[in-house]
């Protein structure tokens, strides 16, 4: 594939935050006495805005509720999502190559930036933009941050390809109107993928080299 831009999700696509993520979770959920949430339902929120996902393992529907459950859980990350985040194995490589290609790279989260600063601290040769949560006014799956980021880097959607492993993530490629891959890192299986539009549905983020 030759794209001139390649935009990637986060979780579960360029890192495995699930430890840190079930943590700060648990944390808040277990002070709110919800003591029956399973390890596997938190896992299969990431992606979704925390309000949304509070809302889908609590069924709460208020959100200043969920509001007050999401500045919980800020507090929380502060202090156990980058200790408890590990790039998968080919991540440094993966866009190491892209970029000697001359490819331009950014990342599009609904996390906040501080929850990716680890990568950007490090690794920021290797990126050229990171959206974030603060960064835009509707969250995954509009479009607002791939064009964002496409206006920042100067590129066109038909040169661009946008990297997830989630539904949220493909709604999100289709919304913009960008090619979409998707990397089976995460909790959504092929099939779940297959029935959006895509350009390719890989196992390991290098095979997109």
């Amino acid at each position: 594939m030759n794209y001139k831009t390649y935009l990637f999700d986060f979780d579960y696509t360029l890192a495995d935050s699930s430890r840190g993520i079930v943590k700060c979770f648990r944390i808040v959920l277990t002070r709110h006495q919800y003591l029956t949430v399973t390890d596997e339902a938190i896992k299969r929120t990431i992606g979704k805005t925390l309000e949304e996902s509070f809302s889908i393992l609590t069924g709460i529907t208020d959100p200043i509720q969920l509001e007050a459950f999401r500045q919980e859980y800020r507090l929380e990350a502060d202090v156990h999502m980058n200790v408890n985040t590990q790039l998968f194995p080919d991540t440094l490589s993966t866009l190491k190559e892209l970029k000697k290609r001359s490819a331009r790279i950014g990342i599009i989260s609904t996390k906040y930036r501080l929850d990716t600063e680890f990568l950007e601290s490090t690794n920021r040769r290797f990126l050229d933009i990171v959206v974030g949560g603060e960064d835009v006014k509707a969250a995954k799956p509009s479009p607002e941050g791939v064009k964002f980021a496409l206006e920042h880097l100067r590129s066109t959607p038909k040169e661009t390809l946008y990297i997830g492993d989630s539904i949220v993530d493909a709604e999100t490629a289709r919304n913009a109107r960008v090619d979409f891959a998707g990397v089976l890192n995460g909790m959504t299986t092929a099939d779940e993928l297959r029935a959006y539009p895509h350009r390719i549905i890989v196992k390991n983020l290098s095979d997109l080299l």
